[in-house]
């Protein structure tokens, strides 16, 4: 395949954000960022509006010196373009009951994870713009660099094409809030939501259950709790570890290790059987990420999660896995470690 576009500062028109209303609907982490960053930008206060229900959000919106309109529908009735960041399971309900109703029939909608597009779970107007603008890092990362003028990690791409201004819009949009300046990536939802989900449904899992699994061995073999839990993730090795595979390669990362962790970690990947994992994770991919297995199964239990206690299917499995010996044995030392500062203390 070609080498994906790359959009900079000098790709980007910001005139087509002139005299455009643009709605954030939520103010978490990333409407936050987003918002200060395209006000400091250069875009009117006025022209930007915070759309978010009664709460510590919307307080914290006035308090940045934000318009904010409870109403969600009174606010999607004015705006030229409209982020949805309220979370994934939701958008579908708030989107289509409410903000679709009252948006323009030109407006651009703007989404910062291609989940409910690539599944077609929001209903749009064939008029409409729809982009995403998908920083791949945290809020507070996204405004931090903005602060210091370096850019952040990003994918654009126009998914609905309806005023036959959508990709320069969404890069117009991508440097608003400071992501140009290192380069957004030209991407999909298809390809935002194929990495993610399979992210946390192969990836992850197999990392989780790596290091449960690695932990009861090593347990077995007479290991203490304290040991385990410092050496395998307490001591911030692993998170050091992938900051150095950031900046300086993946397997390049390897010459800060000792000559005798470079051979162990080398000889030991290769000598794995690959070929069994690839085909575990293909069929993670293609047969429950892609073909909308994991998101039927997913949307049958959306409402369940706002419930309290282990009717809240996500509750129950956190229940499940803190009874793992690794999840247990991290309490004792948390525990320990507690008493041990208590009693230093006094």
């Amino acid at each position: 395949m070609p080498s994906a576009k790359i959009f900079y500062d000098s790709d980007a028109d910001l005139s087509l954000l002139e005299g455009k209303t643009i709605v954030f609907l939520g103010f978490g982490n990333q409407g936050a960022a987003q918002a200060q960053n395209l006000r400091d930008t250069g875009i009117p206060n006025d022209k930007i509006l915070i759309a978010n229900r009664p709460d510590s959000y919307a307080d914290d919106a006035k308090s940045k010196g934000f318009i904010v309109e409870n109403d969600i529908a009174k606010a999607a009735s004015v705006a030229d373009v409209i982020f949805l960041l309220i979370p994934d399971q939701v958008q579908p309900r708030v989107f289509n009951d409410v903000v679709q109703s009252t948006l323009k029939d030109t407006a651009t909608i703007v989404v910062a994870s291609g989940y409910n597009v690539f599944f077609k779970l929001l209903q749009f107007k064939p008029t409409q713009d729809v982009v995403m603008v998908a920083p791949r890092m945290i809020g507070s990362s996204v405004r931090s660099l903005f602060v210091k003028g370096q850019g952040f990690p990003c994918f654009a791409s126009a998914e609905q094409n309806g005023t036959g201004k959508a990709l320069e819009i969404a890069v117009a949009l991508s440097r608003a809030i400071g992501a140009t300046k290192a380069g957004a990536i030209a991407s999909s939802a298809y390809e935002e939501t194929a990495m993610d989900l399979f992210a946390e449904q192969a990836l992850w899992p197999n990392i989780i259950t790596l290091f449960r699994e690695g932990f009861s061995v090593l347990k077995e073999a007479g290991c203490s709790d304290e040991a385990l839990c410092y050496e395998m993730w307490m001591s911030k090795e692993p998170a050091e570890i992938f900051e150095r595979a950031a900046e300086d390669g993946f397997i390049a990362q390897l010459k800060y290790h000792s000559v005798v962790s470079q051979y162990g970690q080398l000889s030991g990947a290769l000598a794995l059987d690959g070929v069994a994992v690839r085909e575990h994770f293909k069929n993670i991919l293609h047969n429950q990420v892609l073909n909308g297995k994991f998101c039927k199964e997913f949307s049958k239990i959306e409402a369940d999660l706002e419930k309290d206690g282990y009717d809240n299917p996500l509750n129950e499995l956190y229940r499940k896995t803190e009874e793992t010996e690794l999840v247990q044995a991290e309490k004792r030392v948390r525990a320990r470690l507690a008493d041990l500062i208590k009693s230093g203390q006094q």
